[in-house]
């Protein structure tokens, strides 16, 4: 079985930059980390290898796409199990909404696999968008089935068994390889990196891909030229480190929680 894990790294941190022209995110130098709900994507992956009856039979690549310091990012999802790991990186990448991050990552799906592969897994959304799009719309692009908010998942030899959930119920069905999923939180536990993988790959195990090796991509439908949708507006939530100190008995301070309570309308 040849899973492909798609993944990506979001900004480390909430002191984010927005371009004011493009309304997009400034990633370049910006510290990172691996997307938290990918981390559950993986985790199933490692799992369904876990419980093959030949382990070694299953091949998990993860797939991303960003700038080059998302390497670091992939070579995450190797220490923890991975048997590869590519990275699409490439200035005319910049900026895509969700359909052309689809696009592109169903092109270099195409490119790694040649248009074989049995799953691919996706956490539900990322914790810089939230959009939770990326997922169905690549199932779309590649013309495979989907499901979406995959909480449990039991893989036989042909076909993956999942339980959805749709809010109001939860739905238990059956889907033909090839597939995609996407991963709810809390679906597992994930692991940690192993220093042991860590220390036999060393920092050479991710492959970068640009905008030329994709061979038969329009590239009129990548990054900002290839997004229909467009940012209007986008800022940071205001912060306040403003307080007021109460002194007194616990009638007073009652009194006084009270009044700021009211004087707010939140009572």
């Amino acid at each position: 079985m040849d899973i492909i894990v798609c993944v990506k790294q979001v900004p480390g941190t909430t002191a984010v930059e927005v371009d004011p022209v493009t309304g997009v995110l400034k990633r370049d130098g910006l510290a990172g980390k691996l997307n938290p709900y990918d981390l559950f994507a993986l985790e199933t992956a490692f799992s369904i290898r876990e419980s093959a009856e030949d382990p070694d039979s299953v091949r998990i690549t993860a797939l991303s796409m960003g700038p080059g310091q998302a390497v670091q990012s992939l070579l995450e999802t190797v220490y923890m199990g991975a048997d590869e790991a590519w990275l699409l990186s490439d200035r005319r990448f910049a900026g895509a909404d969700v359909q052309a991050t689809s696009y592109a990552l169903s092109r270099g799906v195409e490119k790694i696999t040649g248009g074989k592969f049995d799953l691919i897994i996706c956490g539900k959304q990322t914790t810089d968008g939230d959009t939770a799009q990326v997922g169905p719309e690549l199932a779309e692009q590649l013309g495979i089935e989907h499901a979406a908010n995959v909480m449990t998942v039991r893989a036989s030899e042909d076909c993956l068994t999942v339980t959805v959930n749709l809010d109001d119920v939860i739905q238990t069905q059956k889907m033909r390889y090839p597939c995609l999923i996407t991963v709810e939180k809390d679906a597992n536990t994930p692991r940690l990196p192993s220093f042991r993988r860590k220390f036999a790959t060393g920092d050479g195990a991710v492959k970068v891909l640009t905008a030329d090796d994709l061979e038969g991509t329009d590239a009129g439908r990548l990054g900002l030229k290839g997004s229909p949708t467009r940012v209007e507006r986008i800022f940071p939530p205001e912060s306040s480190d403003s307080r007021e100190l109460f002194e007194g008995t616990s009638a007073e301070l009652a009194e006084g929680l009270y009044s700021v309570l009211k004087s707010r309308k939140f009572l």
